[in-house]
């Protein structure tokens, strides 16, 4: 987890890492296509190839494995970090790495998070249910 500058712990969910296989894919007309580094109930963090502009602002994405049932559509998002990590030389294509912060899930989203994080990872994330 990440902490701040004073080494207080800043993220609220412990992130899982993803082994290769996992992905995020932009909606609805975006054609990027992200691996998952990590994921937690509260966000992800992806490597992307970008030949355009960085990922910024809020939109749509579908979290999925390359292989089993358990992924998740029209996941709000707002995005945190995204910058450069590796440029290709002699092209115009850069290695980018961003961070977003999922939006409002509803209960389906959830239990399909829970379902994706069991799946896909080695943790087991146990989300509480909302109560008024």
């Amino acid at each position: 987890m990440t902490k701040g500058k004073e080494g207080v712990e800043r993220r609220k969910h412990k992130r899982f890492e993803v082994p290769i296989g996992a992905f995020v894919a932009f909606r609805p007309r975006d054609t990027r296509l992200g691996e998952i580094i990590d994921i937690s109930a509260g966000g992800l963090a992806f490597r992307y190839l970008a030949t355009k502009e960085p990922l910024n602002g809020s939109c749509k994405l579908k979290i999925f494995p390359t292989e089993g049932d358990s992924y998740l559509n029209d996941v709000l998002f707002k995005t945190i970090t995204d910058f450069g990590t590796y440029e290709i030389p002699f092209t115009s294509i850069t290695m980018r790495r961003s961070g977003v912060q999922f939006g409002e899930l509803t209960y389906n989203q959830m239990s399909q998070l829970q379902r994706f994080i069991h799946s896909n990872t080695d943790g087991d994330l146990r989300i509480q249910e909302k109560r008024l």
